[in-house]
């Protein structure tokens, strides 16, 4: 269950963390043109505002546990793009864990039944002993 989490969790933060990458990427592309940038961002669910960002050196990201810092936006980058990629390696590190967890249930799944087999087969012969030794 605990794997499964983590999975969920790792499933989830992925987009954001996309998504993030790709903001910081637009800004950095803007920088030195004097454009500003006008986004649509999320208040709450479903409560967007517009916003209109002028060029910009850094941006603030929210690493989670109630923190929030200020990066250059290269920083900010080089970050992200390293989160993604511990991401990555982390969920494809909980998808080997849980195919060994299948494999390790499916093979005592069938011990199991070998045992119960073997069980039911000692006492056929069990009974067909007594059977024949009280002919």
């Amino acid at each position: 269950m605990k794997l499964l989490a983590q999975r969920r969790d790792l499933q989830a933060k992925v987009p954001d963390i996309k998504k993030c990458l790709a903001i910081v990427q637009s800004l950095i592309s803007k920088q030195g043109t004097g454009e500003e940038i006008t986004l649509d961002f999320e208040l709450a669910e479903g409560l967007y505002a517009q916003a209109l960002i002028p060029e910009t050196q850094s941006v603030c990201l929210w690493l989670g546990a109630n923190v929030m810092l200020e990066y250059g936006c290269d920083e900010a980058e080089a970050l992200l793009r390293k989160n993604l990629e511990n991401a990555h390696i982390s969920l494809q590190a909980i998808l080997e864990d849980l195919q060994f967890l299948r494999d390790q249930v499916t093979i005592t799944e069938v011990t199991i039944a070998r045992v119960f087999n073997w069980d039911v087969h000692q006492r056929r012969k069990k009974r067909q002993a007594s059977g024949e030794s009280s002919a």
